[in-house]
């Protein structure tokens, strides 16, 4: 079955990036002249999906408003003879068809997942956290789509990293299948040393089953006493097996100091308006420090 709806996770208050993130979505933190949520919509629909639920929380306002029409902004635009920053401003707005839905409390990611349940039906959809942005020529979640569509089994997004990450992150026991496509028979959240099956983790995307839901009605509260994700994808690995992709693409940890400021030096090296400038403006920089 083709997978055609994306959840998109948005209503994590951003405490690893304080202050910033006190008045401002850390999802609306720009990469370049982009909101990094930009891009995961963008990568959503560069992946042949339009039908998009973003879960929000109070305060996010700001997230709803950048891809809403702006009829201010746009008369501006039009009237001052910008043409090509009108149409991009209005390209934004017609992107996709997004939907909303406000997380009341911030009881972890399974918990999110479970407001999607009327707008994912029985179908089948993919779930991208949006603090992680994936940039490449192919699009993580069309790979991760296409493993789906290939096996029929959920499928998740995933790298190789630290030790220290991984305890962060999970654990997946895999085995390989072919090329950079494994098979998923266990996950361990924010496992301890101990507990470390490998160095594989789960990266931001992984495509589920509606079954999911049934699963996470019967989840008990898990790390951080909150109802994780990852805790009902391990039960769907064991049960009904799982696929991962050693995905291509670079990710961005926006949730993160160092992840915002790699994105902004790595996407503002390319981007064709700045990029010159930008980078012999490091070589300058870097001589000094």
């Amino acid at each position: 079955m083709k997978v055609k709806k994306a959840v998109i996770l948005a209503a994590g208050l951003g405490t690893r990036v304080l202050p910033a993130t006190k008045s401002s979505p850390k999802e609306m933190l720009a990469i370049v002249d982009k909101p990094a949520i930009q891009y995961i919509v963008e990568e959503v629909v560069n992946s042949g999906i339009k039908e998009i639920l973003i879960v929000v929380s109070r305060g996010k306002s700001a997230v709803q408003d950048h891809f809403d029409r702006s009829p201010e902004l746009e008369y501006a635009l039009k009237n001052s003879g910008k043409k090509e920053l009108y149409d991009e401003v209005l390209e934004i707005a017609n992107l996709a068809n997004i939907q909303y839905v406000r997380q009341q409390e911030m009881l972890g990611t399974g918990n999110a997942v479970m407001y999607a349940r009327t707008f994912v039906g029985d179908d089948p959809f993919v779930v991208l956290y949006g603090d992680d942005v994936i940039i490449g020529d192919d699009p993580a979640t069309a790979q991760v789509c296409r493993a789906y569509e290939e096996f029929g089994k959920g499928a998740v997004a995933m790298k190789e990293v630290s030790t220290e990450l991984v305890m962060k992150y999970c654990s997946l026991d895999t085995k390989g299948i072919r090329d950079n496509v494994y098979e998923v028979s266990d996950m361990v959240e924010k496992p301890t040393l101990e507990q470390i099956i490998s160095n594989f983790a789960i990266l931001g995307r992984c495509v589920l089953p509606a079954e999911i839901f049934d699963i996470l009605e019967d989840i008990p509260r898990g790390a951080g006493g909150e109802f994780q994700l990852t805790d009902a994808m391990k039960v769907l690995s064991q049960t009904k097996g799982m696929v991962g992709v050693d995905f291509t693409g670079t990710r961005y940890d926006m949730g993160s100091k160092l992840g915002i400021l790699q994105a902004a030096v790595e996407v503002g090296l390319k981007h064709k308006e700045i990029g010159e400038d930008f980078k012999e403006y490091l070589k300058e920089v870097c001589k000094r420090y």
